[in-house]
């Protein structure tokens, strides 16, 4: 049995109060002093109280006023559907949308609603150039040496410590540094695949995976998956004997933001090692968490080492240092020979670097305030949604990730939508990028990483107004 902790059996009592309005919007709660006389508890359990609220979105933080339940009108939007792809496999890529979506990235006369990344005003970037400079001076020869085949000691080293939040216990000899996470994607499709195979992802799904995925000669087969809980498991069952690949991003995955319970991780860990299957995990969002406790990874369940986790820094740091990893478990040789034949090495300086960004404990930091202004974005953003969307309006309810998936009425076409939206500066990733088949084309993807503002929010008026217009 799961243990239940004492701040979280608090949380879910004020919780519910306020779900079944006993508290209500504006209303003002205990201080952090006076919660822990009421519960006799200890400041840090208390402020784990008021976090977890806050992950709910629940209750909001006035500064040097305390804290207030938030105004839940957005909590009541529905959620979208749950995804219902053909079970077989398909290669119907909507390569000229994708092209003309991702073609807008770098513009900086739009509003890139579309672009799954942080704006760099989210980022700590003053410190980054430093860590830079610092590296050129530390490293030998100024950087210019090859590293490592498995990369840079001190950055393997330090993700191997963070793999303990996730319930991992990696060595740095377990990982490979790769350049960028769509870099570690590629080498393990290549590795354990061959044209022809088929590979299950969920659906709807990054497009980036898409195009890899089919560039190498693959089939792709989709499978149902919910907004909140990530594949639907039993239909993988079904599909067990037609695959011969997994890749999933379990934790906060885009554009639905579901995050996969620790049971339905398990039992999929379990399901494809017993039939051989590797499981490509893609856990690039694990750390943008808004709750008090990081997700666990499938690689937390596997036994066997059967699961190859990849991950980067490019949606948590620095987008354009492509700065990625791999722990490929009992696949580890083949990837490392796959390196050496496909790129020797990785960029010295740039992982020295994050290596020493991460041993400070500046990434910890910066993380802490990262978590909470995607947190405030998604409230901002669905509370938009509700005041100026078209009624019957459905979003996503992610608790970490940068996207929010929004879903329409059947009537309109989210493929027009764009095209009136860029003529108005505004820029947006249309449902039918996220899948090879005939769905969601009334679906588009936010990006919920732009610095929050009113011009942002008029933005969000505008495009509600223009899908008033074609539904």
């Amino acid at each position: 049995m799961e243990k239940v902790f004492r701040y979280n059996e608090i949380a879910s009592g004020i919780a519910t109060q306020i779900r079944s309005g006993i508290l209500k919007a504006g209303d003002r709660l205990p201080s952090v002093r006076m919660l822990c006389k009421e519960h006799s508890i200890g400041m840090n359990t208390a402020k784990r109280v008021f976090l977890e609220l806050e992950a709910q979105s629940l209750i909001e933080v006035k500064p040097q006023s305390g804290f207030f339940v938030n105004k839940l009108d957005y909590l009541r939007l529905p959620l979208p559907e749950a995804s219902n792809p053909s079970l077989k496999a398909n290669l119907n890529e909507p390569s000229e949308l994708i092209t003309k979506v991702y073609s807008n990235i770098g513009r900086t006369d739009l509003t890139l609603f579309s672009i799954g990344v942080p704006s760099g005003n989210l980022l700590p970037l003053a410190k980054l150039k430093k860590e830079v400079l610092y590296a050129t001076r530390a490293l030998t020869e100024g950087g210019t040496e090859y590293e490592p085949l498995q990369g840079n000691v001190k950055l393997r080293r330090m993700i191997a410590v963070r793999s303990l939040a996730w319930g991992g216990n990696l060595s740095e000899d377990d990982i490979i540094t790769t350049n960028g996470g769509m870099n570690a994607l590629s080498f393990c499709l290549m590795a354990l695949g061959k044209p022809g195979d088929t590979v299950a992802v969920e659906s709807p799904c990054y497009p980036g995976i898409f195009q890899l995925v089919i560039s190498l000669g693959f089939k792709v087969l989709e499978l149902p998956t919910h907004p909140v809980t990530g594949i639907e498991v039993d239909a993988l069952k079904k599909v067990l004997p037609k695959i011969n690949l997994c890749l999933l991003v379990p934790n906060f995955n885009t554009p639905m933001g579901s995050c996969m319970p620790d049971e339905h991780k398990k039992e999929v860990v379990k399901l494809l090692a017993e039939r051989n299957i590797p499981l490509i995990e893609d856990d690039i969002y694990g750390d943008i968490y808004f709750g008090t406790q990081r997700p666990k990874c499938c690689k937390a369940f596997d036994t066997e080492g059967n699961v190859l986790l990849c991950s980067a820094f490019s949606k948590t740091l620095a987008p354009g240092y492509r700065v990625g990893w791999m722990a490929p478990g009992k696949y580890k040789d083949k990837l490392l020979r796959l390196k050496l034949v496909h790129s020797l090495s990785s960029p010295s300086i740039i992982q020295e670097a994050v290596g020493n960004f991460l041993k400070t404990g500046r990434y910890d930091v910066h993380l802490h305030q990262l978590r909470r202004t995607l947190q405030h974005n998604y409230q901002n953003y669905v509370q938009a949604i509700a005041d100026y969307f078209p009624e019957g309006t459905k979003t996503s309810r992610p608790q970490g990730g940068l996207a929010l998936w929004v879903e329409f009425d059947k009537g309109v076409d989210t493929i027009k939508l764009y095209d009136l939206a860029i003529k108005k500066q505004i820029s947006v990733a249309p449902g039918r990028m996220f899948t090879l088949q005939d769905q969601f084309e009334n679906c588009i993807r936010l990006c919920i990483g732009l610095p929050w503002s009113d011009e942002l929010k008029f933005k969000l008026k505008q495009l509600g107004n223009l899908a008033k217009m074609i539904s």
